[in-house]
C-alpha cells in the first residue's frame, strides 16, 4: 500500500472534477512530482528512481486503483523514461534532471523529416499524447523522406523527434467516455527545423546501457504497464460495486457475482505477477529475455485484460440503471477500464 486510506478519499473526491477537467489536480501532480513516480525508469544521477519493473508495475496498479487517470498518467509519464537511455547524454540530462520532467508522445509515425543541414525540416501531427497539458518535452515519430533523386523504399527510417512545449500545438480532441482525466490530446508541428541532436533511434542506445529496465523488451514491457493500470482500475471497480451494492440493496445474485468477480481478480494478478516477477529473474540471471519469456508476458498480460473485462461487464450489466449513470463511481470505473482495455497492445492477437 502506497495511500492511506484517508488519501483515497481525498483523492477520490477530486475525480469527478478531473473528469469534467480533463486533467489532473495541481495537488495531485505535486503529488506525483514529490513521489518521482514519473521517473520511476529514470537513472538516479537524473534525479530519478530507477525501479525494477515488478515494483514499478504494483505502483501503477496502485495508482490506479485510486483513480484511473491518475495511473494512466503515472504509467505513461513513467515509460517515458525509456528515452533517457536513447537520447544524446547531454541531451537526456537537460531534459531529465528537472523535477518536474515527464515526456508525452505518440509512438504511431504520422509525421514526416526531411534531411536538411545539421537537422531535420518536420511536420505531423499525432494522436493520444496522455498528459499534453503537464509535459515538459514531447517526442513523436516520423518517417524521414528518402533524399531528392532516390525512390522512397518500403523500409524507411523511422526517426524519434524531441519537441519543446512552446514548439507544438496542442489540439484539445480526447473526447473518449472514459479516461477523461488524462488529457490525452493530439499536437502537431509544421515546417519545424529539429537538430540532429534533438532526435534518435530506437535501436541506438546512448547512455546507461547497463540498467536492467533498458534491456527488457519494449512491447512486453508496455503491455506488462497497461495491465497493471487494468487490473488496479478493475479492483476499485469491484469496491465501487460493493459500495453501489450496499447502498442499492441488491439481489444475492448480483453480491454473489461480485464475490466471483472478487476472487477472479485475485487469481488474475497472482499469475500476472508471477509472470513479470519470473521474466525479471531472466532478466537479471541472463542480461536479456528469451523469445519464450517474452511471448508468455504478452500471452499473460492479454488474458488478464481479457479475463477483468469479462468479469466487471457481467457485474456491471446485473446492477441496474443507476449504474448507467456517468456520475456513479461504479459507472466511471467501468468507462475507465473499457477504454485502457481499447489500447492496440491490449487487443487480442488475430
Amino acid at each position: 500500500m502506497i495511500f492511506t486510506q484517508e488519501e483515497v478519499q481525498r483523492i477520490r473526491e477530486q475525480s469527478p472534477g478531473m473528469e469534467s477537467e480533463g486533467a489532473l489536480t495541481e495537488e495531485l501532480l505535486n503529488l506525483i512530482y514529490q513521489n518521482r513516480w514519473f521517473k520511476l525508469f529514470v537513472p538516479d544521477d537524473l534525479n530519478g528512481r530507477m525501479s525494477s519493473l515488478p515494483d514499478a508495475l504494483r505502483i501503477f496498479r496502485e495508482c490506479s486503483r485510486v483513480d484511473g487517470g491518475l495511473g494512466w498518467l503515472v504509467t505513461i509519464g513513467a515509460g517515458g523514461g525509456f528515452f533517457a537511455s536513447l537520447m544524446k547524454p547531454e541531451v537526456g540530462a537537460a531534459l531529465f534532471a528537472d523535477e518536474k520532467a515527464v515526456v508525452a508522445g505518440s509512438g504511431a509515425p504520422t509525421g514526416t523529416a526531411k534531411r536538411v543541414e545539421n537537422g531535420y525540416m518536420v511536420s505531423g501531427r499525432w494522436k493520444y499524447c496522455s498528459g499534453a497539458a503537464h509535459a515538459t518535452m514531447f517526442t513523436a515519430n516520423c518517417i524521414v523522406e528518402a533524399p531528392e533523386g532516390e525512390e522512397p523504399g518500403e523500409n524507411a527510417e523511422i526517426r524519434a523527434f524531441i519537441f519543446t512545449p512552446d514548439q507544438v500545438r496542442i489540439h484539445p480532441d480526447w473526447n473518449t467516455f472514459g479516461l477523461k482525466a488524462t488529457g490525452s490530446h493530439s499536437i502537431s508541428v509544421a515546417d519545424l527545423f529539429v537538430p540532429d541532436r534533438m532526435t534518435f533511434l530506437f535501436t541506438e542506445v546512448h547512455a546507461y546501457g547497463d540498467e536492467l529496465i533498458y534491456r527488457y523488451p519494449f512491447i512486453p514491457f508496455a503491455q506488462a504497464s497497461f495491465a497493471a493500470v487494468a487490473l488496479g482500475i478493475a479492483a476499485h471497480f469491484a469496491e465501487a460495486a460493493r459500495d453501489y451494492i450496499r447502498v442499492k440493496e441488491r439481489k444475492a445474485n448480483v453480491q454473489r457475482k461480485l464475490e466471483e468477480q472478487e476472487a477472479l481478480l485475485s487469481r488474475t494478478e497472482s499469475a500476472f505477477y508471477s509472470a513479470i516477477t519470473r521474466s525479471w529473474d531472466e532478466l537479471v540471471l541472463h542480461g536479456s529475455l528469451s523469445e519464450a519469456g517474452e511471448k508468455q508476458v504478452s500471452e499473460q498480460c492479454l488474458s488478464a485484460v481479457r479475463s477483468v473485462l469479462t468479469g466487471t461487464f457481467e457485474l456491471f450489466s446485473l446492477l441496474g440503471l443507476s449504474a448507467a449513470m456517468e456520475d456513479s463511481p461504479v459507472n466511471r470505473t467501468w468507462r475507465d477500464l473499457q477504454t485502457v482495455c481499447q489500447h492496440s497492445l491490449l487487443l487480442p492477437e488475430e
